[in-house]
């Protein structure tokens, strides 16, 4: 089933972000490919005429599946009725997938695997979670604060901010709401045309000048690291 193979997948990059961060001196295991972790077609029999879909997993609830983690100000995203053998052997009875709460928010770092914008937002979104709106510097500012600490200050990061329904335009997809609070790059957004053609049409967060993770606009293309949300209850 799809959805036990996103369980399985998701547990492999526990596995890995706990041996980073609680092992940096052993051997890490690969974490999974960009192809291992979308989803794949579901096969369809006499007992499953429609198949799994991404839509199915998306619409469950995932209010229910948070609990407060047992340090810093971490929350994890529980899978109660999956069985890991890695983990157990890492001295924890549950996978989960490591968030960090900042007010009404908490985010997941999707620094595994890069990906453009549309392939992040779909993996956000399967995982119950979108890419990741800011709507003050508070909240820029601890969500900056987050990424340095996890060594990955001088990285890209995809939002859910994109001017693609209309140019200039910069709306966060994940509300829909038009973006209001900014903290664009000097000289940004620019709305850059390449040789083949494409403009940049969606917002990252980029440590351009060593002043800080700002906002920058890039091609959708561009595959990179990128933050996704979940709204507290």
């Amino acid at each position: 089933m799809e959805l036990a193979r996103q369980n399985r997948i998701t547990q492999e990059i526990l596995e890995h972000y706990l041996q980073k961060r609680l092992f940096p001196q052993l051997a890490r295991t690969r974490p999974p490919s960009l192809e291992d972790i979308l989803p794949q077609p579901a096969s369809r029999g006499p007992e499953d005429p429609e198949g799994e879909s991404l839509q199915s997993v998306e619409s469950e609830q995932v209010s229910s599946v948070y609990q407060e983690g047992t340090s810093h100000s971490h929350l994890y995203l529980d899978c109660p009725h999956c069985e890991d053998e890695a983990a157990t052997t890492l001295g924890i009875n549950r996978w989960t997938m490591p968030l960090l709460k900042l007010g009404e928010k908490r985010y997941y770092l999707g620094i595994f695997f890069k990906a453009n914008w549309f392939k992040a937002a779909q993996y956000c979104r399967f995982h119950g979670m979108h890419l990741a709106s800011i709507s003050s510097q508070e909240e820029n500012d601890k969500l900056e604060k987050y990424v340095r600490d996890s060594g990955y200050g001088n990285e890209h990061f995809w939002t859910s901010g994109t001017d693609l329904a209309e140019e200039g335009n910069f709306f966060w997809m994940s509300s829909g709401r038009p973006i209001t609070f900014t903290n664009w790059n000097a000289g940004e957004p620019n709305n850059f045309r390449y040789e083949n053609g494409e403009e940049e049409n969606c917002l990252e967060l980029w440590n351009r000048d060593g002043k800080g993770l700002k906002w920058n606009d890039s091609p959708c293309s561009f595959e990179t690291f990128f933050v996704c949300e979940v709204r507290n209850d």
